[in-house]
């Protein structure tokens, strides 16, 4: 089910008046990263309702991948007019000797400014209706944005819509009962992956530049993984606007979605709360002189000089780590899942040759990369019992929704069987979980050992067809779930930072990616890191 109104629908969006419509090219933001769209914004090459449009437009083309729950074009084209005049009054007619500065305090005071997006549809947008991905509940539509829906805005964003989610972001593959699946657009036959899987195919379709997400056992990874995009977790507590406690019981934190690095790192620096600021002049003159987006005739009569805009501290260490690279760093290469011995993890070929590739991407740039020698005493890597101790807790989270008999009847299966889980377990059962889960959060940091960096495969397979998970027996899905995706929860638990980074692409034209885990506080390096992988 859409969500209709006077603002349109996820397959019929409003049409944009002929006014707004100026440059038809403009239809797939995969032309130009997020990072070079915002320069051409800010610098007059392209307006913010033709960005606004193109997105609008390319969702409209791409309605068959389900990325969205709902499209709000009338709101987004007003929001990216009013951009438009800020922009214009900030620097329009403004003398060329101020010009420059007056561009920099912009870039760092509205750091996104005139670029469009989209919230998966668990975070609150004002006036845009939220259903958690379940037809039990009652859309609301709420008259104010989250916390982290206002910062993003407040960054000079303008939010399209709303991305198809699973209900209550539980699964990782996007699919519910109240619209069409969300699709993978390397094959539409095949899950973008979730819960962000919606949000992942609209940035891999080229209808967002990059999109924020949150993972609480992968979200963000998952389906960056499945579509061929970078995808951040960061660590417990590391965004001002999720929830601060620390402990394993708080598994979900916010992150970018992006093509690049690059823009994982704008992203991350917005989310993140991170002050920007302008290059000095030494590091201005090393940046890449303006490039001309593609089929495009430059609007500004200026010579084409390189244009020093705001960064944040991730920005800057991805610029730094590209122009000068990094100092070595010690990595570790696990191959064991948490999930083994209780579970038989086989990843595919493809899964290793990624994971070969990542080896040969970091051994090439002179890090150290080794596999893991130290174990936690009984032979393995991981703690033992994480399977059923994750299930435990992953689920435990059901134990207070309140649900009536019929909403419980629109509850999918797998959310009934979560939810049957969860009530039938003893509570001495529960708390020792916890417990367990707890300890490995707590020896997080020593489980890492001397190692820097450790990197994973990302995917234990390819991802399924659509409707594949949901066929099977729920119990079963579960299992298939934590097959599909080996390695990711389990960075939740321990609170830990860790990227997706594509890597691999097979003949098929999937993408294949590896995972970097980093210690507390290691966003910037992990994006760094990343960013140095995808320059082959």
């Amino acid at each position: 089910m859409s969500t209709t109104g006077r603002h349109g629908t996820a397959d019929h969006p409003t049409d944009a008046t002929p006014a707004s419509t100026t440059d038809t090219e403009l239809t797939d933001f995969r032309a130009a990263t997020a990072a070079e769209w915002r320069e051409a914004f800010l610098t007059g090459d392209v307006s913010a309702v033709e960005l606004t449009t193109s997105a609008l437009t390319a969702q409209a083309v791409s309605s068959s991948l389900g990325a969205f729950l709902h499209v709000d074009a009338d709101l987004a084209l007003t929001r990216a007019a009013e951009l438009d005049q800020v922009r214009a009054a900030v620097l329009d007619r403004v003398p060329a000797a101020s010009r420059a500065s007056r561009l920099a305090d912009l870039s760092a005071r509205d750091p996104l400014l005139g670029l469009p997006t989209a919230f998966k549809d668990l975070v609150d947008v004002a006036g845009m209706p939220t259903t958690l991905g379940t037809a039990a509940l009652d859309a609301a539509v709420p008259p104010r944005d989250a916390d982290l829906a206002r910062r993003v805005h407040r960054a000079g964003t303008v939010s399209i819509g709303k991305t198809q989610v699973p209900e209550f972001g539980l699964p990782c593959y996007s699919e519910n009962d109240l619209a069409a699946p969300s699709r993978n657009p390397l094959d539409p036959a095949r899950t973008s992956g979730g819960s962000t899987g919606g949000g992942a195919a609209a940035v891999a379709a080229g209808i967002l530049p990059m999109a924020p997400g949150n993972d609480g056992g992968g979200s963000v990874r998952i389906p960056a993984a499945a579509c061929g995009l970078v995808g951040l977790k960061p660590g417990r507590g590391r965004m001002p606007d999720d929830p601060q406690e620390d402990r394993v019981t708080n598994l979900a934190v916010s992150g970018p979605i992006a093509r690049t690095a690059e823009d994982a790192a704008l992203l991350f620096d917005v989310m993140a709360g991170a002050r920007f600021t302008a290059p000095t002049v030494g590091e201005a003159g090393g940046r890449r002189r303006r490039r001309r987006l593609r089929g495009r005739r430059r609007r500004t009569d200026d010579d084409g000089a390189a244009v020093a805009l705001a960064e944040g501290p991730a920005m800057r260490a991805v610029r730094r780590a590209l122009t000068e690279g990094l100092a070595p760093l010690q990595v570790g290469v696990v191959t064991e899942s948490p999930f083994s011995p209780e579970l038989d993890i086989l990843p595919e070929e493809e899964a290793i040759r990624a994971l070969e590739a990542g080896v040969a991407g970091l051994s090439g740039r002179g890090h150290a990369v080794q596999g893991t020698a130290h174990d936690t005493g009984a032979g393995r890597f991981w703690p033992s019992g994480y399977h059923e101790d994750f299930r435990t807790l992953w689920t435990s989270r059901l134990a207070g929704l309140e649900l009536g008999d019929e909403a419980r009847e629109r509850l999918r299966p797998l959310t009934r069987h979560f939810l049957e889980l969860a009530a039938e377990r003893p509570a001495e059962q529960t708390a020792r979980s916890v417990t367990a889960m707890q300890r490995l959060a707590d020896d997080a940091e020593a489980l890492l050992g001397p190692w820097d960096v450790l990197m994973t495969p990302m995917l234990g397979m390819r991802p399924p067809e659509v409707g594949w998970f949901a066929g099977l027996d729920p119990a079963e899905d579960y299992v298939q779930q934590c097959r599909f995706t080996p390695w990711s929860s389990v960075v939740n638990v321990m609170g830990l930072p860790a990227i997706n980074v594509p890597v691999h692409a097979d003949v098929d034209g999937m993408s294949w990616s590896v995972q970097l885990i980093g210690r507390r506080g290691g966003e910037e390096q992990l994006l760094a890191l990343a960013a140095t992988l995808q320059q082959d």
